[in-house]
């Protein structure tokens, strides 16, 4: 999507496609251009490829996965595209129509803006599971004791979705939206089952530590998956709201699977050829920018604590790594360091080695051919590579890494603060006290 400003009287309207906004620059094909509200009207052009329902056709739309549905323009809170949806509420990241406390939920909405640093909500295409967080993300109440009960709402679901096929029916379908562009618009991400078929019940729904300020409290971290379900039908979901079995006719036959026999039919989606651009490997939030220049600066005299930095964070992305040494500058034959990456059931390993190299570079300076060809250059046969930066990687080598199918891990500036938020490393305060308690420099 590419998007402009320029003054305008606040509406809502559609521009038909005409040569001269491509000449001036706005768009680069024929793309509907949409004018929003506002003192300042932004020109949303949308790819011609993206299924985009308007607010008026929200009451009686069906649920299609990644499509887009706009809000309204009145600029109140009732123009929540979910509450004209769906009859669920129109705030908060958990909606429901029922009640957690008692037990009546008939169907839920998990929604997630994806900008809390905190509380990274993420989906993984490639596998079809959803981490999301409950609600309880301030100091101050017991787990359960939220005000929206969303916590409490995952208790249940998670304990029901163990039990027997009747228990299963008193779960509700979760539904998945996150934001979208413009103004209140979201994207529906798919149909939920709470669960995996790849966790077990302790990694489906734990409840993690977190601190603010100095006070501990605790909140879930839950993981569902989405079904492979392309649409969700209105009619089924008018019956569902009206109270009728979620097994009723109109039912996605993933679902009814799931609740008869707890089978996952997960929706994958795998990558074709990744080559990130430079906004996609580098943070947008001020937060997390900062994040990254406190590590940047911490070893900005101390460029060798930085390896040791690097293999932490791959820890933190690959947990299955096992013995892993930075070696010596001296002997390092352009690895920073060197370790091993363990498959297989606990009894029987299966090692697999990889080296590593991390370059402490600031977002300004990208990597190149020159530093990934040296590690490539020193792979052995059925090893891989690590390269670990907190900036990120040209156009250039990125394409040529994939393209050529080179084993490379390329972890970029946006992977290194997305693993620290995973593992409750969200501000520029809790990175330093990580920072100083994990690689005290020298003389400390």
């Amino acid at each position: 999507m590419i998007t402009n400003t320029l003054p305008c009287t606040p509406r809502f309207i559609r521009f038909p496609f005409s040569s001269s906004f491509a000449e001036a620059g706005w768009v680069s094909r024929a793309l509907p251009v949409i004018c929003l509200e506002g003192s300042l009207v932004r020109l949303h052009v949308m790819s011609d490829n993206e299924r985009t329902i308007t607010f008026e056709d929200l009451p009686a739309a069906d649920l299609i996965v990644d499509a887009r549905y706009l809000g309204g323009t009145a600029g109140t809170i009732r123009d929540d595209p979910i509450a004209r949806l769906l009859d669920v509420g129109n705030q908060g990241g958990f909606r429901y129509k029922g009640s957690p406390r008692q037990g009546t939920v008939k169907l839920a909405v998990l929604y997630t803006s994806r900008a809390e640093t905190d509380w990274p909500d993420a989906l993984d295409v490639q596998t079809g599971v959803l981490t999301y967080y409950g609600d309880n993300r301030t100091p101050g109440r017991d787990l359960h004791d939220t005000q929206r009960g969303g916590n409490l709402l995952l208790r249940d679901v998670f304990s029901a979705a163990h039990g027997t096929a009747a228990d299963r029916q008193n779960v509700p379908p979760f539904l998945l939206f996150e934001k979208a562009a413009p103004g209140r618009a979201v994207r529906f991400r798919g149909l939920l089952a709470p669960g995996a078929s790849t966790l077990s019940s302790d990694d489906e729904l734990a409840a993690i530590w977190r601190s603010r300020e100095g006070h501990r409290f605790q909140n879930y971290r839950a993981r569902f998956t989405v079904l492979d379900v392309p649409s969700v039908p209105r009619s089924w979901l008018r019956a569902v709201l009206a109270g009728a079995p979620t097994t009723t006719s109109d039912c996605p036959p993933a679902w009814k699977n799931w609740v008869d026999s707890r089978a996952y039919s997960a929706l994958v989606a795998p990558s074709t050829m990744v080559v990130r651009s430079r906004t996609q490997q580098l943070p947008a939030e001020t937060t997390e920018r900062s994040i990254l220049e406190a590590i940047h600066r911490y070893f900005s005299r101390w460029p060798q604590g930085f390896e040791e930095c690097a293999v932490a964070v791959w820890r933190m992305i690959a947990p299955s790594t096992g013995r892993c040494d930075v070696t010596r500058p001296s002997r390092d034959g352009g690895r920073d360091a060197v370790g091993q990456y363990l498959l297989g059931p606990l009894a029987d390993r299966v090692v697999i080695d990889f080296a590593l190299e991390a370059k402490c570079y600031g977002p300004s300076n990208s990597i190149g051919v020159r530093e990934v060809s040296r590690l490539i250059s020193r792979l052995r046969h059925r090893h891989f590579g690590v390269f670990v930066t907190l900036s990120y990687f040209n156009a250039q080598v990125y394409d040529e890494v994939r393209s050529d199918g080179h084993p490379i891990a390329l972890i970029c500036g946006r992977d290194v603060v997305d693993a620290l938020r995973e593992h409750g490393y969200g501000t520029v305060d809790e990175v330093q006290a990580w920072l100083e308690k994990m690689f005290p420099g020298p003389g400390q």
